[in-house]
């Protein structure tokens, strides 16, 4: 979906990309995850690691071997977040390797990242428990380095990909656990379909889970589970076969709510919450 300006807010800036959902859940997410991407071969065929978080929070460096290392969470400008990361990525392209992207030069002419990242690729998610992966090979570890990325290791909540559940996350909050699934289908039918779920007792994981609400964020619907401390990642891909199940069949169904449902759909609604 390509913005007439930089300015103009694109509501799923990665849309296109096979990968959109995971993208928004590193975006607003998970607090250390890498995913394996290149450029086109028009733009070198150059290798890109797209992170979660850069030192500095920087938008992009060039490694010392020529690679580009996008960071998402970065703060950018512009209301379109794919052309602002398209122009970190042509900003790394043009640097020396080993250099980091610490400003954008974002105009209505910069690039999207539809247009510069081969979209023919998997796209693998790789979800960390240290941000190693800051490490450049080829660059002196100094023991700043060292106390630099431990203080930030010890930041991350641990954080795991449930596969029984695509694109959903396992989260320890410390006082409470979460599962967070990022959803792609119409706002108004997840809510729809959790409504159904809820009027029927069904709307949680498992024993003393419960449906909390969702927020929207760059386009995806975002529902969220609280999990009872210690149920673990381990529980939720045992729960998780059977909610998917249960949700994709509230999902298909076209009846009217009952007002039992209605009641239900009013209380989550009010939960709501839009990141952009």
């Amino acid at each position: 979906m390509p913005s007439t300006t930089h300015d103009a807010l694109v509501r799923r800036p990665f849309e296109g990309i096979a990968a959109e959902r995971d993208l928004v859940a590193m975006r607003q997410l998970i607090p250390a995850a890498t995913m394996a991407a290149s450029t086109t071969a028009e733009h070198g065929s150059v290798p890109v690691t797209i992170a979660t978080v850069l030192p500095m929070a920087w938008p992009a460096v060039r490694r010392s071997d020529g690679g580009i290392v996008l960071g998402l969470q970065a703060s950018v400008p512009g209301g379109d977040l794919s052309r602002a990361f398209g122009q970190a990525v042509a900003q790394a392209l043009a640097a020396a390797p080993g250099t980091p992207i610490a400003q954008l030069d974002l105009t209505a002419d910069s690039p999207r990242l539809q247009d510069l990242l081969d979209l023919d690729g998997d796209f693998p998610l790789t979800v960390h428990d240290t941000f190693d992966f800051w490490i450049d090979p080829g660059a002196e570890r100094t023991a700043e380095v060292t106390q630099a990325l431990q203080t930030a290791n010890e930041s991350i909540m641990p954080t795991v990909a449930i596969e029984a559940l695509p694109h959903a996350f396992w989260v320890d909050a410390g006082a409470k656990e979460h599962v967070r699934w990022v959803l792609d289908a119409d706002e108004d039918a997840v809510i729809d379909a959790v409504s159904r779920l809820h009027a029927r007792r069904a709307s949680g994981l498992g024993d003393g889970t419960r449906y909390v609400g969702s927020f929207r964020a760059e386009g995806m619907t975002v529902p969220v589970w609280d999990l009872p401390h210690g149920f673990g990642a381990e529980g939720v891909e045992r729960e998780a076969p059977a909610l998917r199940e249960r949700f994709e069949a509230a999902l298909a169904e076209t009846a009217p709510l009952t007002a039992l449902e209605r009641r239900a759909r009013g209380g989550i609604v009010a939960r709501q919450v839009t990141l952009r």
